[in-house]
């Protein structure tokens, strides 16, 4: 089963205010920082996912969505991925977590090139929605009124 994307879905994401960047890179060459820096220049609040850095875009890091602060969890909108496909099910397990405890994230997000169908299914019956294969700043860009 391929979950459909639609403008209606990526539209109601968009609207969100934080998200969570796993794999959110120091580096600014990396597609994640690029995103994530687009997203944060638009509005977003960026919380940075990634255990080898403290700090990024201005933003404490946190090594895991689970090492979030409890307030902090609860305000999480959407899980903004940038791992292999291969290491997107322990993400999307926490993404899961949080949003039964919390009510947070209501979305997952693998970027572009980004596919793992049994994760976005455990997501999406657990009530998420999910976007794969696609990347939040093109379609930000693609959906803005001219």
């Amino acid at each position: 089963m391929v979950l459909s994307v639609d403008e209606g879905l990526i539209r109601r994401i968009l609207g969100a205010s934080t998200i969570a960047v796993v794999g959110l890179s120091k580096d600014p060459a990396k597609a994640s920082h690029d995103v994530a820096s687009y997203l944060q220049s638009h509005g977003y609040r960026i919380v940075p996912i990634n255990p080898t850095i403290d700090e990024i875009l201005g933003e404490k890091a946190y090594k895991s969505l689970l090492d979030l602060p409890e307030e902090l969890k609860r305000q999480i909108d959407v899980v903004d991925i940038f791992r292999r496909a291969e290491d997107i099910p322990p993400i999307v397990e926490e993404a899961i977590e949080l949003h039964r405890n919390h009510g947070h994230p209501t979305a997952v997000w693998m970027q572009l090139r980004i596919v793992n169908e049994e994760a976005a299914k455990r997501a999406w019956a657990a009530g998420l929605d999910v976007v794969m294969d696609h990347c939040m700043k093109i379609e930000h860009r693609r959906l803005q009124p001219k």
